[in-house]
């Protein structure tokens, strides 16, 4: 039986039991007692023998669970001619299941953007000409054509004279990447230049992103699922119940007791409180920005231990910003940046495209650019207004202006320079560089004080450039020029220091992300694979949400506790009374709802938790007045 089905099955058994009770208590009060004890028994059945076929499983998997004693409840006060008490106890039990399938429901996900992207055929070399095949067709030694905007779709070599590349959804490396003839490409890379031919060197099912997939396929199947808050107290409270329970049928010889008792007893308290804290809980993060994908991932992140953070596009911005702008011949910067952008709107280079937003963002008005010529991974020519304008990299601006190639200032780790030359003189350089999310050391910060003991940095980038980008963050680790295999090994080895939390956006973070305890992705501009493998997706382009995320899940996961504690308090004085005879079964029942209510209102409290200094963000959706 899949999921859905699952869900279908407890909502049909809740609004049967409820009907039964209903339908019950309108003939009990209009004077067919006879019928109405036959529409509880009715009403219970089905509820009573799906539980049994639960409990079978659970024992089966070596589980043992609170639902024990609500079965044992509503079959002795069956048995005991107590129908009334066992429909109550029935309607009880259903509805905490019910709430329990609503919070698991929102958790599942398939892989289906992920799988989606893997390219289903490609442009193949044959006799002289072109044709399609599927992917499954394509052997080593195949020459293929990848199109400008195409996904690479098997590991090979470049055969052509250079090829553009953009491998941040595997390297997770914002800037696009320059290979020569020979080099070798990754499936799953992105063409950002001209058309180029690559000579395939493995089969489809062996090359990179495919192994991508099936990592996120196992490392999913391998997460053990965590086991209910409720089931923790589940042996010693049962033994408690039983033993009261058998106490008082041995010592008055009466099993009414006996049954009373087990009806005050039935875990609801439990069974309600978590599922309804841990959804309130939910409903607050998402408030926030914070979608949590269930309350088994609201739960874990409640006791993460360590923080494994991906660098490009989550603890930094993912999208190179211009740093300085450098004038060699006495050019106003507003001029240089005027003339750079306009050339680079020919351009679909990322470098390009964020001169030409960070034009736009100072208002600046960018003509036409006329009679251009790209060099793929070089540089652009044309003009502008009717003047020369050469953007690119150093060397090749430098080449046709006939000045010496790195006379310019020192290059920080991480960051690019872009060449600006106008009329056949070198006018600047544009140093750009990726920077650190807003908020990213005050957010770290505010984990230590949460009880985080570890927080590393993952990323498949250099070492000198995640050195220097973090420099003073306070980090217990940088692992670099990571792979998504090493990312998985990582998360796994931080095991053993208790739950780990895992952050990234990009498809070679989610692997890792589906082997954490808790995996978060950057989803308002991250991959969609990363977002399907993930346990919590920031819904914000904001890092600083992590720590209020996890302050509400702990926040929530205390008032579940207090919950829990005060209403097992109050079933076990209740179980106390029923065993002296003090409760019916049918009062128990009534007894044991009223614990519930007041447990569920003080587990809504959840809904008013308020992270410390954070407001939820403000959306504006366009034809919608505010």
């Amino acid at each position: 039986m899949d999921h859905a089905q699952t869900d279908r099955l407890k909502t049909l058994l809740l609004v049967i039991a409820l009907a039964g009770l209903v339908t019950g208590l309108g003939l009990h009060f209009g004077g067919r007692s006879d019928l109405a004890q036959t529409v509880w028994f009715a009403g219970v059945v089905p509820v009573l023998a799906a539980l049994v076929i639960e409990i079978i499983r659970s024992l089966a998997r070596g589980e043992v669970g609170l639902d024990i004693v609500a079965a044992l409840s509503m079959s002795a006060a069956l048995t005991f001619g107590e129908t009334l008490a066992a429909a109550v106890v029935a309607v009880m039990y259903s509805g905490g299941t019910f709430l329990e399938s609503f919070a698991e429901g929102r958790a599942r996900r398939e892989m289906r953007d992920l799988l989606s992207r893997v390219p289903r055929t490609a442009t193949r070399h044959r006799n002289g000409g072109l044709e399609e095949v599927a992917l499954e067709a394509i052997a080593p030694g195949d020459r293929l054509l990848i199109r400008q905007g195409d996904v690479v779709p098997v590991d090979g070599r470049i055969t052509s004279a250079t090829a553009f590349l953009d491998t941040s959804a595997l390297t997770g490396e914002s800037l696009p990447v320059r290979l020569d003839r020979g080099a070798e490409a990754m499936s799953g890379s992105t063409n950002a230049g001209d058309a180029f031919d690559l000579t395939a060197t493995r089969e489809a099912k062996d090359s990179t992103y495919a192994g991508i997939v099936r990592l996120v396929e196992e490392a999913q199947a391998s997460k053990a699922p965590m086991a209910r808050l409720a089931d923790r107290w589940s042996l010693g409270f049962l033994a408690v119940t039983i033993a009261i329970a058998f106490a008082a049928w041995w010592f008055t010889g009466d099993p009414i007791r006996a049954v009373a008792v087990l009806v005050v007893a039935t875990p609801c308290p439990l069974i309600l409180a978590v599922p309804v804290a841990l959804v309130a809980g939910l409903s607050r993060a998402a408030h926030f920005g914070v979608l949590v994908k269930g309350a088994k991932p609201l739960e874990a992140m409640a006791r993460i231990r360590t923080l494994i953070l991906d660098k490009t596009g989550t603890l930094t911005d993912g999208r190179p910003q211009i740093v300085s702008i450098d004038s060699h011949d006495g050019m106003v910067a507003d001029d240089i940046l005027r003339y750079a952008a306009a050339l680079d709107q020919a351009s679909k280079h990322p470098v390009a495209q964020a001169i030409v937003a960070a034009a736009r963002d100072r208002g600046l008005t960018l003509p036409i650019p006329e009679d251009v010529a790209e060099i793929p991974g070089e540089g652009v020519i044309g003009f502008i207004d009717g003047r020369q304008v050469i953007v690119g990299g150093d060397g090749f601006v430098a080449g046709r202006v006939g000045r010496l190639s790195g006379d310019h200032p020192e290059l920080a780790a991480g960051s690019v320079m872009v060449a600006v030359a106008v009329e056949g003189r070198l006018a600047a350089h544009l140093v750009m560089s990726d920077p650190l999310r807003e908020g990213a050391a005050e957010m770290l910060a505010s984990l230590r004080q949460q009880g985080v003991a570890r927080i590393l940095l993952a990323t498949g980038d250099r070492a000198e450039v995640a050195a220097r980008v973090t420099e003073g963050l306070g980090l217990d680790g940088i692992r670099a020029g990571l792979t998504p295999d090493e990312k998985v090994l990582l998360v796994l080895t931080e095991h053993k220091n208790g739950p780990v939390m895992m952050v990234g956006d990009g498809v070679n973070d989610a692997p890792a992300l589906a082997a954490a305890d808790v995996g978060v992705a950057m989803g308002a501009r991250g991959a969609a694979a990363s977002a399907e493998a993930a346990d919590v997706v920031l819904l914000v382009d904001r890092v600083d949400r992590i720590a209020p995320g996890i302050e509400i899940a702990r926040r929530s996961r205390r008032i579940a506790l207090e919950s829990v504690v005060a209403g097992i308090s109050l079933s076990v004085l209740g179980m106390i009374a029923a065993a002296f005879g003090y409760l019916t079964p049918v009062q128990g029942a009534l007894l044991q709802e009223a614990i519930d209510v007041a447990v569920i209102l003080n587990a809504l409290r959840a809904l008013r938790i308020s992270p410390a200094g954070l407001t939820a963000p403000q959306t504006r959706i366009e034809g919608v007045p505010a």
